[in-house]
């Protein structure tokens, strides 16, 4: 049986050892099989085994293999469209329900990672950057339109201020999130994946889905075996596939691109980053970093629409690097990798059922770290017969990409040329 690696990435390089999770073999009865090991998926079967579940994880490659365990490490609340535009879609009422939950995500991570005590660098503080003075006026809105949903700790920082959070001359102003922060997102998935085995659950790792055979009891088979379950949760987003083809209609797959640095001195990583906090700007195709544990920028940006490997990510990435920060122009690359996630239409996610009992979360849009965790909780109430919060996201409009699945890539970067066009000029 071959055996998926993780991506050569530096959270790989640096995660906490982990044990050996064998391929599923033969036949298994289970309540609720669980398909994919990233957060979505972790966090729905650690919702459950703390309400007495029985829960049985599949996954194609190893536990955060795919977006979790790749991405940009940051926390950052709410969705990738904001509640102002959730209001405009679905009225006042339901985006209060989103409201609600649009800031439990952060709170879940900190409770799992003090729970469970997960060693994954949590640090707390995350920066919205404004590149020109429309976007300080938009955060401006953003930091009233969420204190209006019960969401406070935050700062609006002028040009003064944030150059005590982030030594460049990029910036005119931001916004400091301090219920933000950052993490090392593989040893979180690692951490929750740890803490699932804890209270029983069990995790099939290089463990392929081929078939979801759906019905009253479904059953869900891979290459070797197959586990038989009263419901099924799918949680495998940009890595899915054509398993489920109604889940692939109204979604596309999309890369990003992350480096991460040589070690910095103490001294200038205190020079370029003194709070420790993490920043990304307010760009529609937006750059982000922050430090990592040992030093290093982690430095992540653009979108590759379709999930195309990029032939060089360094060439893509370093050029955004030495612009935020012209003193590492020349700092050398010591990782350079490459994840996917995957995009909705509306930027919103999927969250749904098939038949009684399969149910689904997907399409975090780029914005997944938090969300994800509030997914696992809302999947497991419904599982457990609250779906009020789960109906909350279910109702929400989808819609598919202009140009179908043959023209929808080119459509899309279309429309992103024009939003960066916008960035650039600051209209």
């Amino acid at each position: 049986m071959s055996h998926t690696p993780y991506p050569d990435s530096y959270y790989a390089a640096s995660a906490n050892p982990v044990p050996a999770r064998p391929a599923l073999a033969g036949a298994h009865d289970t309540d609720v099989c669980v398909i994919g090991a990233g957060y979505t998926g972790l966090s729905t079967a650690l919702f459950l085994l703390e309400q007495g579940f029985q829960v049985t994880v599949l996954e194609a490659a190893r536990v955060g293999f795919g977006a979790s365990g790749r991405n940009g490490g940051q926390i950052v609340n709410s969705y990738s469209r904001d509640l102002d535009v959730i209001e405009k879609q679905v009225g006042a009422k339901h985006a209060r329900q989103l409201g609600e939950m649009a800031f439990e995500g952060a709170r879940i991570i900190r409770d799992r990672v003090r729970q469970y005590a997960i060693d994954c660098d949590l640090k707390d503080g995350g920066v919205f950057a404004a590149v020109n003075q429309k976007q300080l006026r938009q955060l401006e809105e953003q930091k009233a339109l969420w204190e209006r949903h019960g969401h406070g700790e935050l700062q609006l920082l002028d040009a003064q201020a944030i150059r005590g959070v982030v030594d460049t001359d990029r910036y005119v102003g931001g916004m400091l999130d301090l219920s933000g922060g950052h993490i090392h997102p593989l040893n979180l998935a690692l951490g929750e994946a740890a803490a699932v085995e804890s209270l029983g659950g069990v995790i099939h790792e290089q463990s392929a889905v081929v078939q979801v055979e759906q019905g009253a009891t479904p059953v869900v088979h891979t290459a070797h075996g197959q586990v038989r379950a009263r419901f099924v949760v799918v949680a495998g987003n940009a890595y899915l596939g054509g398993l489920l083809p109604p889940l692939a209609a109204k979604s596309m797959p999309c890369g990003t691109q992350v480096i991460a640095t040589e070690p910095l001195s103490e001294e200038v990583a205190r020079r370029l980053l003194p709070q420790d906090y993490c920043v990304e700007d307010c760009n529609y195709l937006l750059d982000y970093y922050r430090l990592s544990a040992d030093r290093r920028l982690i430095f992540g940006g653009g979108v590759v629409y379709g999930a195309r490997d990029p032939a060089n990510i360094e060439a893509l990435i370093r050029p955004k690097l030495a612009r935020t920060f012209p003193a590492l122009r020349n700092v050398r690359i010591d990782y350079a990798w490459t994840g996917n996630f995957l995009l909705t239409l509306s930027r919103l996610p999927q969250v749904g059922r098939l038949g009684d009992n399969i149910y689904y979360s997907q399409g975090c849009s780029g914005h997944g770290v938090t969300y994800t965790h509030v997914a696992g909780k809302v999947l497991a109430e419904a599982i457990r017969g609250q779906a009020e919060r789960f109906d909350a996201f279910a109702a929400l409009p989808h819609y598919p990409f202009p140009g179908g699945r043959l023209f929808r890539v080119p459509f899309t970067a279309l429309g992103a040329w024009y939003y960066q066009l916008r960035d650039r000029f600051g209209v």
